[in-house]
């Protein structure tokens, strides 16, 4: 079993224990504890197994021909796991803060050496439809926030970085980065060449592509991504693998991607500029991808050799790692992207303990001078639902 593969049975795995556990749940708050009548609880039951079902099912659809039906029915199962996830959130928050409210109660009720009320269950019954019935409607608020930041245009965030050595010529350079785009079943043609549209109108001096640009093969996405081939740069568009194009055949995607006038960087830096000022652009490898194709796998020494260490240096990287590394091998600005910014709150919450550089510039902890810069990403990944995290192309302007 090749790694990529291997990668994805254990996700799959994962995904299963993790969604059935959550629909479990759902159904004992929501149906289960409302004590709803027939044949509504045996309806509401089937619907959430269905429901269960459907998002797995909606991951192995991913992988097999595309088509309208498939693209929609991926569609629809990504959107309700989105919407299970905020249900769980709400649900979980309103039965923690019933966990300490009764806690309280009933240190206080000891401490008076009151005696115990008996439980009413007709009462009981009627907070426990009261908390669905607010649950669902905080979720169902949230959902129509969230799929419309998620399907909307992205923003346009202006990020001002100085360089120490940057030459006094190339004060103003711009770079358009564009991260986390995942084309795929419910990413397409239009959604790219609006992402295209509103990079050219930044008019950069050059575009980053910092991975997780597709979620399929060349052979289904071809012509969704065929807008790319109009991006619009002066010292040209590069580009730096993710570990979703590894998922999705990275050595045929780096071949089209070259076709379409976008260079590749592999563990390899180019100049940015002309004789008299330039600086060095360095990309590498998706920090998870050494074995995951022949000869693959982050290299930072190889992409630095023989280099001037007293020109400023940009790197590109998918993931937000290898930091502290960068910044003593002399790179000035490392620009990354992966975490989506946690995406959907209050995911966002659990991303952060993964990953300290979430979103935003940040300077390196312990070396002067260096910084990343995070990217929340320009499309979504899953649920097309971004809540609290919207999706953005960058406009870093050097000085």
């Amino acid at each position: 079993m090749t790694r990529p593969l291997l990668s994805f049975v254990l996700f799959f795995v994962i995904a299963l224990a993790v969604v059935g556990s959550m629909h479990f749940y759902i159904w004992t708050r929501l149906v289960r504890d409302t004590a709803v009548a027939e044949p509504w609880r045996r309806l509401l039951t089937v619907g959430i197994v269905a429901a269960a079902v459907a998002v797995p099912m909606a991951f192995v659809a991913m992988r097999a021909r595309s088509g309208a039906l498939e693209n929609n029915f991926v569609f629809g199962a990504m959107l309700w796991m989105g919407v299970a996830f905020l249900l769980l959130s709400s649900l979980v928050v309103v039965d923690l803060t019933r966990l300490a409210v009764s806690g309280i109660t009933s240190l206080a009720d000891w401490l008076r050496n009151a005696p115990e009320t008996p439980t009413d269950p007709a009462r009981r019954q009627l907070i426990a439809r009261a908390v669905a019935g607010g649950a669902v409607l905080a979720a169902g608020s949230a959902t129509a926030f969230a799929v419309s930041s998620a399907m909307g245009a992205p923003e346009i965030h202006e990020v001002p970085v100085r360089l120490a050595r940057l030459p006094r010529q190339l004060s103003g350079l711009t770079i358009a980065q564009i991260s986390d785009l995942h084309v795929g079943r419910t990413i397409g043609e239009r959604e790219v060449r609006r992402v295209v549209e509103a990079t050219n109108r930044l008019r950069p001096d050059l575009v980053a592509i910092t991975g997780d640009l597709v979620d399929g093969s060349v052979r289904m996405l071809e012509e969704a991504v065929a807008p790319l081939a109009g991006l619009k740069a002066r010292h040209g568009v590069f580009f730096v693998t993710g570990n979703h194009e590894y998922y999705s055949g990275a050595p045929a995607w780096m071949a089209h991607l070259s076709r379409l006038g976008i260079r590749v960087l592999r563990n390899e830096r180019v100049e940015i500029g002309d004789r008299g000022a330039s600086i060095d652009l360095a990309g590498i490898d998706d920090w998870r991808s050494a074995g995951m194709a022949p000869g693959h796998g982050p290299d930072l020494a190889a992409a630095l050799t023989g280099r001037d260490p007293e020109r400023a240096l940009v790197l590109l990287a998918h993931q937000p790692r290898g930091v502290e590394e960068g910044a003593r091998a002399g790179v000035e600005l490392q620009v990354s992207g992966h975490t989506h910014g946690g995406q959907i709150f209050p995911f966002t919450l659990a991303t952060a303990l993964v990953y300290p550089y979430l979103h935003g510039l940040y300077g390196v902890e312990g070396v002067n001078g260096s910084q990343i810069f995070v990217s929340r990403g320009t499309g979504y990944w899953g649920p097309p639902l971004r809540l609290g995290s919207p999706p953005e192309i960058a406009r870093i302007v050097l000085s």
